[in-house]
């Protein structure tokens, strides 16, 4: 198990690097859609430079999401695959919201809400790249039809609309469980917060002897 000053490393430099990275780059892509999508947000293209400028930059902007967050999928994938135990804790989502954890089945690395989120922004990152590539079309040597542009269009409001939704709910999530910011600030976590939260991950760190 790695340890910093009796603290269990859970997220190395490198995978806090690639996180905030996202981070950043998902929430400037996030205010350039809006810009783009509705009048009332248009005031948010300043923070650009202007229209033109939001319009340019948006694509570019994107495609550092999907990459970086495609590092951090390669990264985590195997641990965000859904397990029995994963579809007993999500039937059980009433002791979740009510904190009763110690009715819980044992929690791996993420639990199951993690995982389905995990999921859900690796499709809708895919979907957004792939309907943005269409809505881009100038920038190659492809045309596509108008009909297949409006779909693109949409299938990519919808995509960033539950994408935005999901991060969100990811923000909310890591207040709510006091210690999980800290390991995504410092990359550490208390033995007693990984055994509360996480028991199977600190059992197996613990047989293993890698975090």
């Amino acid at each position: 198990m790695e340890r910093q000053n009796n603290l269990i490393v859970r997220y190395r430099p490198g995978d806090r690097f690639i996180h905030w990275v996202v981070a950043v780059s998902f929430i400037l892509a996030g205010l350039g859609g809006l810009a783009m999508y509705h009048p009332m947000f248009v005031p948010l293209s300043a923070l650009f430079g202007g229209g033109p400028w939001t319009r340019a930059s948006h694509p570019w902007i994107g495609l550092v999401v999907f990459v970086f967050f495609a590092a951090l999928a390669i990264r985590f994938c195997r641990d965000n695959k859904l397990t029995a135990g994963d579809r007993k804790w999500l039937s059980q989502i009433g002791d979740v919201v009510a904190n009763h954890e110690e009715r819980l089945p044992e929690v791996g690395r993420y639990n199951a809400g993690q995982k389905v989120l995990f999921w859900v922004m690796l499709i809708t990152l895919v979907l957004l790249l792939l309907s943005g590539l269409v809505m881009w079309y100038g920038y190659f040597a492809l045309d596509f039809s108008l009909g297949m542009r409006r779909l693109a269009a949409d299938v990519h409001a919808i995509s960033a609309f539950v994408l935005i939704i999901g991060i969100i709910v990811h923000i909310y999530a890591s207040f709510w469980v006091k210690g999980s910011v800290r390991s995504m600030t410092r990359g550490t976590v208390t033995p007693a917060w990984a055994k509360q939260h996480h028991a199977a991950w600190y059992r197996e760190i613990s047989k293993g002897g890698a975090a």
